[in-house]
């Protein structure tokens, strides 16, 4: 591996929104529906889809700095990305980067404890977290020691979901599965893809539908997440079904785009569906695909569809 270290500059904005920096390359936040969970205010959406604990979730990243796309719909800071070169940059071994984020999950929990309202049962639980979200900036396959960090986090009895943008499906075909396997399906068509995800490989569409037929390969769960944008992805349903077919997941996540952190600079508000246009573009999507409706989630703005 590289040698170079992640500019000062570059963490300095993850610091600013309240991002924990692990190590040289990773990345802790908490997510508000941890926080939510743990005043007994409601739970994500993937505790009512999936039943993981929302107050024991360690959102995480290893390969904070790095991503393939500049999505519009992205609440982070495109600045403060660094390419796709992670190799030249030193690189922490996964069980570093285990230790090193749940301390950082618990030193940003901490300020919980004895806060009126908080659920102390809760909160004890919520020091070992038992599910991990390894997405939540950057594009982890970037990472190239990600089957070693599955690997560890299955040996720690923590369940992994992976989210990915599918722009890598070299690794897709080679890496430890996790628990469960999402990948972004942002546009139905490559036009649609270049406008609004932005791609940074010239054969991005080549590659996205190669991880879509490899995801058709893997036992692991697998989930299809559709980010709605309106004015700009929520046509051609039809397009998605053959996409989702070819992919096979075992669910389809119909999910609103959210009007939140830097996408507010570059998209507006009125491009946030709501979530009656969210359920109506969802029954397009299951009468074109067969998926048939499972459930949904009006504060997210998400409806899942399944396969059976």
């Amino acid at each position: 591996m590289g040698s170079e270290l992640i500019p000062e500059s570059v963490k300095s904005v993850w610091h600013h929104q309240h991002y924990k920096i692990v190590g040289n390359n990773s990345a802790v936040k908490l997510c508000s529906w941890l926080k939510r969970s743990l005043k007994d205010q409601g739970v994500c959406y993937k505790e009512r889809f999936y039943g993981i604990s929302s107050h024991r979730c360690l959102q995480m990243s290893p390969s904070a700095f790095w991503c393939t796309n500049r999505c519009l719909f992205c609440w982070r800071r495109m600045e403060a990305g660094i390419g796709v070169d992670i190799n030249k940059y030193k690189i922490d071994e996964p069980k570093d980067i285990i230790k090193g984020a749940i301390e950082a999950q618990r030193q940003l929990i901490s300020g919980f404890k004895g806060f009126e309202g908080t659920n102390m049962k809760k909160w004890e639980e919520a020091q070992n977290p038992t599910n991990t979200a390894i997405s939540l900036v950057g594009e982890p396959t970037l990472y190239p020691k990600l089957s070693e960090l599955i690997e560890e986090f299955h040996r720690m009895n923590i369940i992994t979901f992976l989210v990915t943008n599918g722009q890598l499906p070299e690794v897709l075909e080679e890496i430890t599965e996790p628990r469960q396997l999402y990948i972004s399906l942002d546009a139905p068509d490559k036009k649609t893809y270049k406008n609004l995800d932005r791609p940074g490989f010239p054969d991005f569409w080549e590659r996205l539908n190669k991880s879509l037929e490899v995801m058709n390969t893997l036992s692991c769960r697998k989930v299809i997440r559709l980010t709605m944008v309106k004015g700009w992805n929520m046509h051609s349903p039809e397009k998605y079904a053959k996409l989702i077919q070819k992919a096979s997941p075992d669910f389809v996540e119909v999910k609103s785009y959210m009007w939140v952190g830097e996408s507010r600079k570059r998209l507006p508000e009125n491009a946030m569906p709501s979530h009656d246009e969210i359920r109506e573009f969802a029954e397009l999507i299951s009468r074109e695909s067969g998926y048939t409706y499972k459930d949904e989630q009006k504060a997210s703005r998400v409806v899942l569809l399944s396969r059976r």
